[in-house]
Order: C-alpha cells, then sequence, then structure tokens
C-alpha cells in the first residue's frame, strides 16, 4: 500500500513537471496565442486592412488567431488598450499623449495618416465664428484630440472652456446632436464630419490642420516588451495597407464608403483630407503633441507637475519600426 502512494505521488509530481515544462516553452516561444487589433472609420488604412485579410494570411502558418474590434472614437480605443480587450489601437496623438499621462502603458508605433480629420462645426446661420460660440452648447469627445482642438479654437479667440457648455458625446453621436439642434456647435470628426457637411449643409466654423496631431496606432507595453518582433511584423503588414491605400484611393474610398455605410461622396471628403506619407514616427509629430499636451496641462486636464516632453518621449517610440 505503502509503495503504492509512493508510485502515485511520483506519478503526480512527473506530470506537474511536465506540465510546467510546456508551459515555460509557450511563454519562452515568444509567440502569442492570439493578437486582436482594432479597426477604425477615420482609419482608413485599418479598413483596408481587416478587408484585405493580410494580418490573418501573415500569422496563419505560425497559429496564431487573429480578432478585430470596432473603435468608435480615440477614447474608445485607449479603453480597449487599458483592458487588454485589444493589443493595437487606434486614435489621435493627443488621444495617446492624455492616455499616457494618466498612466496607460501604451507606445506609439506607427501613423496611419497625417489628417485634417477634426474641425469645429456649426449648422446655425448665426454662429459664424468662434467667438459666436459664447453660451452655447458644443459637442466633443472628451479625452480626445477634438476635446484639445476645441480648447485650441476657444483660447485662439479669447474664450475658454468656462464660457461654453460641453456635453460629451462619441462622434456619431455628437453629429446627431446637431443635426437634432441638441446641441449649437460641434468638434466633429470625420467621417461623421463629411456626412453632416454633405447632408445638411453644416459649415466649418474653425480649421487649423495644425490642431490635428497625427493618427497614431498604439500598441500596449506589456505586448510590445513580451513580443516586440510581433509589433515589428504588424508594423510591416500596416505598411502594406497604407502604400496600397496610396496607390489605390478610388478602391479605398468604396471600402471606406461600405464599412462606415456612409455615401460615396462623403467618402471622398473624408479621404481627402487625409495625408499618408507620413508612417514612421518623426520629431515633428513629437511637438505636434507637446503643444497639445502644454494646453492640457495649462487647463489641469492633467497633472501641472506634468513633464509633458518626457511623458512624449516615451510615448512615442519608433524603435519596432523596421526597414520597409
Amino acid at each position: 500500500m505503502k509503495n503504492r502512494i509512493i508510485k502515485s505521488l511520483l506519478l503526480v509530481f512527473a506530470v506537474t513537471a511536465l506540465v510546467g515544462c510546456s508551459s515555460n516553452a509557450s511563454e519562452e516561444s515568444g509567440k502569442p496565442e492570439k493578437i486582436v487589433l482594432d479597426y477604425a472609420y477615420y482609419s482608413p488604412v485599418s479598413l483596408v486592412l481587416k478587408e484585405k485579410k493580410w494580418v490573418e494570411e501573415l500569422f496563419e502558418a505560425e497559429g496564431i488567431e487573429v480578432d478585430y474590434v470596432l473603435s468608435q472614437g480615440g477614447n474608445k480605443a485607449i479603453e480597449f488598450l487599458n483592458s487588454k480587450s485589444a493589443d493595437f489601437g487606434s486614435a489621435a496623438g493627443g488621444a495617446a499623449f492624455l492616455a499616457k499621462a494618466k498612466g496607460s502603458p501604451i507606445e506609439v508605433v506607427y501613423n496611419f495618416s497625417k489628417p485634417e480629420w477634426i474641425a469645429l462645426v456649426a449648422i446655425d446661420p448665426t454662429i459664424q465664428t468662434v467667438k459666436d460660440l459664447k453660451g452655447k452648447k458644443i459637442a466633443a469627445t472628451i479625452g480626445t484630440d477634438m476635446h484639445t482642438f476645441l480648447l485650441r479654437a476657444l483660447e485662439d479667440n479669447g474664450l475658454s472652456e468656462k464660457d461654453v457648455e460641453v456635453i460629451n458625446l462619441l462622434p456619431g453621436d455628437g453629429a446627431t446632436a446637431i443635426l437634432t439642434g441638441e446641441v449649437d456647435a460641434w468638434a466633429g470628426l470625420d467621417p461623421h464630419m463629411a456626412r453632416v457637411e454633405k447632408e445638411a449643409n453644416a459649415r466649418l466654423i474653425f480649421r487649423n490642420v495644425n490642431y490635428n496631431t497625427y493618427g497614431t496606432l498604439s500598441v500596449r507595453q506589456d505586448f510590445a516588451e513580451k513580443y516586440p518582433e510581433y509589433v515589428t511584423k504588424v508594423i510591416g503588414v500596416y505598411e502594406k495597407a497604407r502604400k496600397w491605400v496610396i496607390e489605390n484611393p478610388e478602391e479605398t474610398t468604396e471600402i471606406l464608403a461600405r464599412e462606415a455605410k456612409i455615401d460615396i461622396e462623403i467618402a471622398k471628403i473624408q479621404m481627402s483630407r487625409n495625408d499618408f506619407s507620413v508612417s514612421k514616427p518623426v520629431e515633428e509629430q513629437k511637438d505636434s503633441v507637446i503643444s497639445a499636451g502644454e494646453l492640457l496641462k495649462v487647463k489641469k486636464i492633467i497633472d501641472p507637475k506634468t513633464d509633458v516632453k518626457k511623458v512624449v518621449d516615451e510615448l512615442i517610440n519608433p524603435k519596432y519600426f523596421g526597414e520597409y
């Protein structure tokens, strides 16, 4: 009896040891079981990537599962990253900075475009300039470039957030709110902004392309640290999609219209406001985000003691960018 017990215990220890070795081998293989990317209507490159299934093709031989989640705005992309619901997320550089400044463990590793995708929008004919917004309700998505854009526009015109009532709405809901008259103006985002322009003769009462930070792809730091090779691989397939977008603007526009369920003419407006020529994170991009960050600091949206440059340097990381 005693010998049988000893043999049983030895068998348990042996199985445990084998399981342990198997787990360690899996962890040390440097290969994720699954990669989750987001896609967004404000990122035509991500839509092409999803449509063409190039990520799935790339990782099929390695047995890596690929999945997608829809980001309705940059804040949602950040939420997906923070909750580990996605490994890669699409957001404006300013939104990524705000998240990083508040402790989100993310890094910007790629630019999907340099867009002019945000402007201040009004339909009411009495609102012609930013100064006409005093005392008005303005829709904006808090924690994104839309909000930062609004703050900068107000400041440029001698106003502040205290002079208006900011209604926190996602981009699609903001478009609906201005169409129904629930708000007087809206810090809009394409493709919703292009749709409101086309369908309701909305006017862009304030534009400044330099207040639009780059469209960026962020990765969770823990994913990047564990699987750096796969960050580079994802960037590589994004590059394939970006170059395809440049070479096939008409088909890209059709994909955008179909995915976002918008009229082709609206999709053309959005596409015309995107520059797909710069994909590797660059110093000029840092300057743009630093400017937005300093304003957030002054407005106390982030800790006034924040070292903005340090946060930006830690956020924007081109080291995973390969030779493409």
